[in-house]
């Protein structure tokens, strides 16, 4: 499946956007505002970001600057700005393509696949190896030391896998709880005392000393491939 971040503050049209996408082999994920979008790239590696400029809290040409200080993925700007220097901003900023409303459903679907042929494979396969699992981002598994599958609910799978897609950098409690539970679980922290307590015992060769899994007291988690704490 193609992850698929859906920037767009018009509920009906992301209404209508998250139910054909998703009928199309997509798994959408969608944000109102330019903070929870911002926040969201942060904790997870999408393949293609659907962005409005009108966002109520900020511009959408600054949303393209700040993730395009940490990431190439492709974004395809969805506007009512019609004007061309409106375009030549976006593109200028970093958007790989820029379609304006209204559009036809099936001219915005060749626009995604044509970015996604851009982009290209990505890194490594998604797999992420230590010394002692191997996490494979695109089957969604993990392997132990010795290649056997090791079973992970999907709670915990969804914790892991926004550790590691922040590919070291920490990640907030509040935005795991809002990526692994939704919006409404952001003051739930004893949620992430009792998963992170089972990945590791999944995991680390001694889960009460983590190499891996760590925990910045206070602030949040973060994944260190190499294993040094």
């Amino acid at each position: 499946m193609t992850d698929l971040l859906v920037v767009e503050d018009d509920a009906q049209l992301v209404k209508a956007l998250a139910l054909t996408l998703r009928s199309r082999g997509y798994d959408v994920t969608t944000a109102g505002t330019a903070a929870d979008a911002l926040r969201l790239a942060a904790v997870r590696r999408f393949d293609v970001v659907v962005l409005d400029l009108g966002l109520p809290d900020r511009d959408g040409l600054e949303v393209i600057e700040e993730v395009r200080r940490t990431s190439a993925v492709p974004i395809v700007v969805l506007s009512a700005r019609r004007d061309q220097r409106d375009k030549v901003l976006a593109l200028d900023a970093g958007a790989d393509d820029y379609l304006t409303k209204p559009f036809g459903m099936e001219e915005l679907l060749a626009r995604l696949r044509a970015a996604q042929r851009r982009a290209g494979p990505g890194p490594a396969a998604g797999v992420v190896e230590t010394a002692d699992f191997v996490v494979d981002l695109g089957r969604k598994q993990v392997r132990g030391s010795s290649g056997d599958v090791l079973h992970l609910t999907p709670t915990e799978w969804g914790m892991l896998e926004a550790l590691v897609r922040a590919d070291g950098l920490l990640v907030a409690g509040t935005d795991l709880l809002r990526e692994v539970w939704g919006p409404a679980y952001e003051t739930q922290t004893n949620y992430l005392r009792v998963y992170m307590a089972q990945l590791r015992r999944k995991l680390e060769p001694d889960p009460a000393a983590p190499r891996y899994l760590i925990t910045a007291p206070g602030l949040g988690y973060r994944f260190d491939r190499t294993g040094s704490g």
